[in-house]
C-alpha cells in the first residue's frame, strides 16, 4: 500500500492512496472529524504507468487485472513478466520454483528479487535448494487484482532480497461474477477452476479452487499434479477494514532437468529426453494471514500478520556420474519449516511551516523455524548417504522510518532509514557446523522528485539494500563433503543503488518511463544448496537502461513495449575474467492486445531473452531465446467465453536456460566433460479454455 503522495490541484491538496489495483483520492486536510472525506475508488485495470505526481521513482508501477488476463501464461510464475524487464524461465520440472532474471542478474530462484502474494512473503531464506527460493506455483491468476512492482533498493519498507526489485501480488476481495473454467491442451494439459464471491455478515467471502494436471512435452512425462485453494473474508475498503485469508497448495511432479548438449548431439537422448528419469519432487505450502487497516484525516495504520507451513523434497541430478560413477549423482534436498511474521506501519500527516509532510514508522518481524533442512545422496529417490542435515532458527527484526515532504509545488523528497537485525541459530548433525551468528545493517534511502512539467516528472533515487546469506553458511567451519576447513560467510551482504529517470504522458494515450540505473554488491557470496557448502563470491557492479511504453490509441486496442539493457561485471582483479556467469544483458518484450472488438479479444506477444556469458572470461555464451505467443477468444454469450492460446507460435528450438559446467556420462573420463547444459523451451502447443460466469 502506497499512502500519501501529495499533489496540488489549485487550492485543493489531494492525497493519493495506491493499494495495488485501486487508486483512492482523498481530499486532505480539509476533511472534518475522525473519518477522511473520500471519493469513489478509481480502479486500475491495466498497466498503470502514469503515476505522475504519485510515484517515487521511474521504475515502480502497478499492473491491473485486465493486463494479466490478456496475457497467455505458460506457467503461473509468468504473472511476474508483467513487470518490465523480468524474465521467468524453468530449468527443471514444472513443479519446481522458476528461474528469474532482471537488471543484469541471474536471480536463480529469487535471491535479489522480493515477492509477496496477498501480503505474505514468498522468498524463503536458508532454503534447502537456494537462498530466497520463490515458488509461485500456488498463484491463481484469475483472482489477482494487481501487481505492484518496484526496482532498486530505494524503499524503506522493502527489505531482504529486494536489491534488484520487488513485486507484490495482491488477491481480490471479491469478483465481479462467479467463474467456472476448464482448460485442455497439448501434452495432456488439464486445468479446472472454480472461483466466486458473495456477501456474508456485512462483508465479502471469496473462494477459489484449482485442480491441475500436465505431462509436458518431455519423453519422461512431468505428470505434474497441483491442488490449490484460496478462501478470503473481508470487510471495509482499502482505507478502513480487514481481511483474513487462508491458502493451500500441494504439488507432485517428475522432472527433466537441464541436459548436456553432447548427449543430444550424439543421439543418446532426444531434445526432450532425460538422463535421470527419477528426478522430481513434491511440495506443499499452507498459510493463514490477517490484515487490518484504519485511516482518519490525520493518520493511517496498517497491521498484517501471517503464518506459513511449508515442505519440499526435491530430487535432482545435474552432473550424472561425475561424483559417483556407480550410483550416479542424484541428490535430495529436504526443507520443512514454519514461518511466523508480522508487519505494521503508522503514518501521520502534519503541516510544518506550511509544508505538506507525511511521516511513517514501521516494523517488520519474521521468524523461520526450520525444523529440517537437509542434503542427501540418493539413487532413484532412495537415500544412500546424508551430506548434511540441520535445524535452523532465523529471526529478523526490521524497523524503518520514512518522510515525504513537498518543499515546492514542483519539488518533493522521500527520505527513509531502515534497520535490519538478524540472528541465526544452527544445530547441525555435524557439531563442527553448529553455532550462532548475528548481524545488522542500517540502510538509508533518498528520492528527489521534480515536476511535473509538460506532463513529465523526473526522479533521482539512491539508497542501500542487502540480501541475507543462508544461515548455515554463517556458522560453517568444514565442508560437509570433503571435510576441508572453510570460512563462514557474512550474514548480510550490502547493496548500493542509484537511479535517474523520468515518467511522461506528454504524447496522448502513451505512458513512457526511462531509467538509467546502477547497482553495486559488496559480495555475491552464496550458500550452494546443491553442495551443502558456501562459495566465495566477488564484488560486482551492474548498470543499464530501461525504457517502458504503454499505448492505448483506442478503447479496444493496446500496445506495450519494454526494452531493458544491462552490463554486469565483477569489480575486482581476477585472471578468470570479469563477466558474471548468467548475467542477463538484453530483454525486449512487446505485445498488442484487442479487447472486445465485436465480441472478439486476443493478442500477440513477443519476448526476446538475449545471449549471456556463461563463464567469467566470456569465451562461452548462451544463445538468445525468442518466443512468440498468441491468443484469440470470442464471447459466445455475455456469460460464456471461448479462448485459444498458442505458445511458441513459431515452434522455436531455443533454450529456456543454459549453463556451462562439467558433467560425466557413462564411459566418459573421470574428470568429466565441460559442456553447455540446457533446458529447451517447450515446442508449439495450444490450450483451449471455456469460461462460464454467473
Amino acid at each position: 500500500m502506497y499512502n500519501g503522495a501529495l499533489v496540488q490541484r489549485g487550492s485543493l491538496t489531494l492525497r493519493f492512496t495506491v493499494c495495488l489495483s485501486a487508486l483512492v483520492l482523498v481530499p486532505w486536510p480539509t476533511a472534518q472529524g475522525d473519518e477522511p472525506l473520500q471519493l469513489p475508488p478509481i480502479e486500475v485495470t491495466e498497466r498503470y504507468d502514469s503515476l505522475i505526481g504519485i510515484g517515487d521513482s521511474a521504475t515502480e508501477g502497478t499492473v491491473g487485472p485486465e493486463q494479466i488476463e490478456s496475457r497467455p501464461l505458460l506457467r503461473p510464475g509468468e504473472v511476474l513478466e508483467t513487470v518490465p524487464g523480468v524474465i521467468v524461465t524453468q530449468h527443471s520440472g514444472a513443479g519446481k520454483a522458476n528461474q528469474f532474471f532482471l537488471r543484469g542478474f541471474n536471480l536463480d530462484h529469487g535471491t535479489d528479487f522480493a515477492t509477496s502474494v496477498a501480503g505474505i512473503p514468498v522468498n524463503f531464506p536458508t532454503h534447502a535448494h537456494g537462498q530466497g527460493y520463490t515458488d509461485l506455483n500456488f498463484v491463481i491468476p484469475e483472482i489477482v487484482r494487481g501487481v505492484d512492482y518496484r526496482k532498486g533498493p530505494y524503499y524503506a519498507d522493502e527489505g531482504d532480497f529486494s536489491a534488484a526489485g520487488a513485486a507484490h501480488v495482491e488477491y481480490a476481495d471479491s469478483l465481479p461474477r462467479n467463474l467456472v473454467q476448464f482448460t485442455g491442451g497439448s501434452f495432456d494439459y488439464y486445468r479446472g477452476l472454480l472461483a466466486g464471491s458473495t456477501a456474508l455478515a456485512a462483508g465479502r467471502v471469496l473462494g477459489a479452487l484449482e485442480i491441475f494436471d500436465e505431462d509436458g512435452p518431455w519423453d519422461n512425462p512431468d505428470d505434474y499434479r497441483r491442488y490449490n485453494g484460496v478462501l478470503r473474508y473481508s470487510r471495509g475498503d482499502v482505507l478502513n477494514g480487514f481481511n483474513m485469508t487462508a491458502m493451500g497448495y500441494s504439488g507432485d511432479w517428475n522432472a527433466t532437468d537441464q541436459i548436456p548438449r553432447r548427449a543430444v548431439d550424439s543421439g543418446l537422448i532426444g531434445r526432450f529426453g532425460a538422463l535421470d528419469e527419477s528426478d522430481g519432487g513434491h511440495t506443499h505450502r499452507y498459510s493463514a494471514s490477517g490484515e487490518w487497516r484504519r485511516s482518519t484525516a490525520d493518520s493511517a495504520t496498517h497491521v498484517h500478520g501471517y503464518f506459513i507451513d511449508y515442505g519440499l523434497n526435491l530430487f535432482s541430478n545435474f552432473t550424472f556420474f561425475l561424483d559417483d560413477p556407480v550410483n550416479g549423482d542424484q541428490f535430495e534436498q529436504e526443507d520443512r519449516r514454519q514461518v511466523y511474521g508480522v508487519s505494521a506501519h503508522h503514518s501521520w500527516f502534519p503541516t510544518w511551516g506550511g509544508l505538506d509532510i507525511e511521516n511513517t514508522v514501521g516494523l517488520q518481524i519474521r521468524y523461520d523455524d526450520i525444523g529440517s533442512v537437509g542434503l542427501f545422496n540418493t539413487r532413484e529417490r532412495r537415500r544412500l548417504e546424508t551430506t548434511r542435515k540441520d535445524r535452523v532458527g532465523q529471526v529478523s527484526v526490521s524497523p524503518y522510518l520514512q518522510n515525504r515532504t513537498r518543499w515546492l509545488p514542483k519539488f518533493r523528497t522521500v527520505a527513509g532509514l531502515r534497520g535490519d537485525f538478524y540472528d541465526f541459530d544452527v544445530s547441525s548433525a555435524d557439531p563442527r557446523n553448529s553455532g550462532t551468528a548475528s548481524d545488522g545493517l542500517a540502510s538509508p534511502k533518498l528520492g528527489l522528485i521534480f515536476g511535473p512539467w509538460f506532463d513529465t516528472e523526473y526522479y533521482i533515487n539512491l539508497g542501500y539494500g542487502f540480501h541475507s546469506n543462508d544461515g548455515r553458511g554463517t556458522t560453517i567451519t568444514v565442508d560437509p563433503k570433503s571435510g576441508e576447513p572453510v570460512e563462514p560467510v557474512d550474514p548480510l551482504v550490502r547493496a548500493e543503488g542509484f537511479d535517474v529517470g523520468l515518467r511522461t504522458a506528454l504524447v496522448p494515450d502513451l505512458d513512457s518511463t526511462v531509467s538509467f540505473w546502477l547497482l553495486d554488491l559488496d559480495s555475491e557470496l552464496l550458500f550452494i544448496g546443491d553442495a551443502g557448502t558456501t562459495e566465495a563470491g566477488r564484488p560486482s557492479r551492474r548498470y543499464g537502461v530501461e525504457w517502458t511504453n504503454y499505448y492505448r490509441p483506442l478503447p479496444w486496442l493496446t500496445f506495450d513495449a519494454d526494452f531493458s539493457f544491462a552490463k554486469a561485471r565483477f569489480t575486482d582483479d581476477d585472471p578468470a575474467g570479469d563477466r558474471i556467469p548468467g548475467a542477463i544483458e538484453t530483454v525486449i518484450a512487446a505485445g498488442v492486445t484487442i479487447d472486445d472488438l465485436k465480441g472478439f479479444f486476443g493478442g500477440l506477444r513477443v519476448r526476446y531473452f538475449g545471449p549471456r556469458p556463461l563463464i567469467e572470461d566470456d569465451r562461452v555464451r548462451s544463445a538468445s531465446t525468442t518466443l512468440l505467443n498468441a491468443d484469440v477468444g470470442y464471447k459466445l454469450r455475455e456469460d460464456l467465453r471461448l479462448r485459444v492460446e498458442i505458445f511458441n507460435l513459431l515452434d522455436s528450438e531455443d533454450s529456456d536456460i543454459e549453463y556451462f559446467y562439467p558433467s560425466r556420462l557413462s564411459g566418459e573420463p573421470a574428470a568429466g566433460v565441460d559442456d553447455i547444459h540446457f533446458h529447451p523451451v517447450e515446442p508449439r502447443s495450444a490450450r483451449v479454455t471455456l469460461s462460464l460466469s454467473f
